[in-house]
């Protein structure tokens, strides 16, 4: 595509958007699914059916516009959902798991903000009014879910996570005991003054 007018930019914005969206309408299900944290999943579960919206809204800025929506693949979100995929398929502790779809989650959210904040930037510019209401309504959204993960992280999931942290810490912290002919000194004893 040749970027000849503003709007050329506005409506490749639009498609890529409206990729990135369909792009995280087939993750969301597989986030669901991995989080063990009923909070989690609900919020998770929430944000399926607004991201259901954000693309119906996208399909109808594009027939206003006269253009396909689809026709572009967003290849910074399926970098990051790439990314994501690491803590869907790998086993470990639930708990930092969890904290870790909330990372890759996040950074979803801060790349969609930062993308519908330019389409309705551009939106304005060309004075396409009732489209920057679309674009600024989904843009609340997503920085709702922003917020949403961070308390849902905060509250829940990284205080529990931090609890298996603090069992390893203290497993680990366990002096080395070394049993010889003098009996029983530990390592430790010898490096403190």
């Amino acid at each position: 595509m040749a970027f000849e007018t503003l709007r050329d930019l506005y409506v490749d914005q639009i498609q890529d958007l409206y990729s990135a969206e369909c792009q995280i309408l087939d993750a969301l299900p597989k986030l669901i699914d991995k989080s063990s944290h009923v909070r989690l999943r609900d919020g998770f579960q929430q944000h399926l059916e607004q991201t259901r919206q954000h693309a119906l809204r996208l399909e109808q800025i594009a027939r206003r516009l006269n253009e396909a929506p689809h026709g572009k693949t967003c290849r910074g979100m399926a970098g990051l959902l790439k990314e994501g995929e690491e803590f869907i398929k790998d086993d470990g502790d639930q708990d930092v798991i969890d904290a870790g779809l909330i990372a890759a989650a996040q950074r979803v959210e801060h790349y969609e903000m930062a993308a519908y904040g330019c389409a309705r930037t551009f939106a304005r510019a060309l004075g396409f009014d009732e489209d920057a209401e679309l674009l600024q309504q989904t843009l609340d959204e997503e920085g709702e879910t922003n917020k949403k993960l961070t308390q849902i992280a905060e509250s829940v999931v990284n205080p529990d996570a931090e609890k298996g942290i603090a069992v390893e810490r203290e497993i680990r912290s366990e002096p080395v005991r070394e049993r010889g002919v003098g009996g029983g000194r530990d390592r430790d004893s010898e490096l403190r003054p």
